[in-house]
């Protein structure tokens, strides 16, 4: 006695599959908004974009870190020009959480103060260790001089653990340890999205801002700034691979006059255009 074979055939019902479509529709533009809308999406869209160059700005300058490698830094000083003007500083990764320092921090550092640049140092904030380590790491790691940028602190994302009012206090935190042992009001870095979300309260306007925000022809942010990261894809000789260009927003003698111990205490060659 022979039997035949039963073949089986699922069929989802049709309210499951048009849940199924609704469900990849909404992933599709979760994602479209997070990479290319959403508070990062500075980052990525610059990738696919021109540089541009802010009209009425005369002072440029880049930043750095470990992602630039080796750089030529004669080439740099003798060639290097954004909108053909010369560039007039270098904000350079000094430390990331409370145990990192920047590979090349050390040796960018000493090159762009023996090559006539102004020159800054920088700390990306983590969400993986204390604020006051992450300071005494960087004091530990940095030392500033007369004629350098105030420090700066690179925020630019917020812990899950800690709400909104903890995480200003840790920022807090960060920046009178910082300015308790340099002297100075450290600089934040941020995108001008995670200003207004995290960073709104008035006690954070007492220091200089230093804002990214990237395909827009000015800063939409209507608070007061001193720097503006307009584009993460400029090229210059000296430097292999992208680079993000800065502007400052006032002149070479104001930008002098926010380093440490001022324009009057640095020399008459702080003068000097």
């Amino acid at each position: 006695m022979s039997r035949r074979s039963k073949k089986h055939s699922w069929h989802l019902p049709g309210w499951a599959w048009w849940i199924g479509v609704a469900a990849v529709l909404a992933a599709y533009v979760y994602f479209f908004y997070y990479i290319f809308v959403g508070p990062f999406g500075f980052r990525w869209r610059a990738l696919y974009g021109d540089v541009n160059y802010p009209a009425g700005y005369e002072i440029h300058g880049i930043d750095i870190s470990h992602h630039q490698g080796d750089i030529d830094w004669e080439e740099l000083r003798d060639k290097g020009l954004i909108n053909e003007t010369p560039i007039r500083f270098i904000m350079i990764k000094a430390t990331e959480g409370a145990t990192t320092v920047d590979e090349n921090f050390k040796e960018n550092f000493y090159q762009a103060r023996e090559y006539g640049f102004t020159r800054g140092a920088y700390h990306f904030y983590s969400v993986y260790s204390s604020a006051r380590q992450q300071a005494n790491f960087f004091i530990k790691n940095v030392k500033l001089e007369r004629g350098d940028l105030p420090p700066v602190l690179d925020v630019e994302h917020k812990p899950k653990y800690q709400s909104d009012q903890e995480f200003k206090a840790s920022i807090m935190e960060w920046l009178n340890t910082v300015e308790s042992h340099y002297k100075v009001k450290p600089i934040i870095y941020t995108y001008y999205k995670f200003k207004l979300q995290y960073l709104s309260d008035p006690v954070f306007d007492q220091y200089p801002y230093w804002i990214a925000h990237y395909y827009v022809d000015k800063v939409e942010y209507e608070g007061p700034w001193k720097f503006w990261q307009h584009t993460d894809v400029g090229r210059l000789p000296g430097i292999k691979g992208n680079v993000d260009f800065n502007i400052y927003n006032g002149s070479f003698y104001e930008l002098r006059k926010l380093t440490i111990g001022g324009v009057e205490q640095i020399g008459e060659k702080a003068y000097e255009d």
